[in-house]
């Protein structure tokens, strides 16, 4: 892996761990799924623009369409829309530890649905990995964690990992920032409805709602993802993958920075396993270096 690629996957975990801590701080002062719906059409604008100031094209292949769409609907409006309603009653922390939960969701339901065989080393890693969820889980409800925020955010994870299986296989083919910025909008789109049936738009402008929507608009919303769908490319799904090992640590120590969120021995012992059994689950599927 060259430096290049390296300092990718580091900027994109920590620029996707960072949304929780953003979205903790929107919904605070704005209604959650409105906040995302226009986040998500903002980001979309932008990132379509930018694909034709780039030369890229409407015409996507039939697998960046179907990668679009099941993206803009599982991706953006399930995962993060039930994220978003979440982080009303739990800590961004707490649902950064859920989320990154995600490569060891994918990797058991590849065993348990599709037939993927799973090394020692990965079972482990399994086994480390949720281990170290419960443990954190644990010590946090006996000090009042909202179990009906845990539950929306198991959810979530549920959901990105049936559109992850879902598009395994699919072909890049180019046009990523069109991809980007389509999806997007197919999730702004799929959000507005529930939004308008379930919510009331009462907003209290603050600088800090006002920084964290930008923020969570350009950064997590559209740079992210296409530094991930770059990093994918360069290196493989596999490989990239790798990097999500480093988000339940950046999840929770940028929510304990900005947020003052609490951060004990369990929650760092916690964390340490979780980010071991992720390591070990994606360095199984590695294909051995060539002699």
């Amino acid at each position: 892996m060259d430096f290049k690629a390296l300092f990718m996957g580091l900027a994109f975990a920590f620029m996707w761990s960072s949304a929780f801590t953003s979205a903790r701080m929107i919904v605070a002062d704005a209604p959650p799924l409105y906040s995302l719906s226009l986040r998500f059409l903002i980001s979309g604008l932008i990132g379509v623009a930018l694909a034709r100031m780039l030369g890229e094209s409407w015409n996507l292949t039939r697998s960046q369409w179907r990668a679009t769409i099941i993206f803009g609907i599982c991706q953006n409006a399930a995962y993060l829309g039930l994220n978003f309603i979440a982080m009303q009653w739990i800590e961004a922390s707490a649902a950064a530890i859920i989320a990154s939960t995600l490569p060891l969701m994918v990797a058991a339901a590849g065993f348990l649905f599709m037939g993927d065989r799973l090394k020692p080393v990965a079972v482990a890693g399994l086994v480390a990995g949720f281990g170290g969820v419960i443990l954190i889980m644990g010590a946090r409800f006996g000090g009042g964690l909202d179990p009906v925020g845990v539950a929306l955010c198991v959810l979530a994870a549920i959901a990105l990992t049936i559109a992850t299986l879902a598009l395994r296989g699919a072909s890049s083919g180019g046009n990523v920032m069109m991809v980007v910025g389509l999806q997007m909008l197919v999730g702004s789109v799929a959000l507005i409805g529930p939004a308008l049936a379930f919510e009331t738009f009462e907003v209290h402008w603050t600088p800090r709602l006002i920084l964290a929507f930008l923020y969570t608009t350009l950064v997590p919303g559209l740079a992210a993802t296409w530094v991930w769908f770059m990093l994918v490319q360069r290196i493989g799904a596999v490989r990239g993958a790798t990097f999500h090992f480093l988000n339940p640590f950046f999840g929770v120590a940028i929510a304990a920075a900005l947020l003052g969120e609490g951060l004990g021995l369990i929650d760092v012992i916690g964390v340490a396993i979780i980010m071991a059994g992720i390591l070990a689950v994606q360095l199984s599927k590695a294909p051995p270096r060539p002699i």
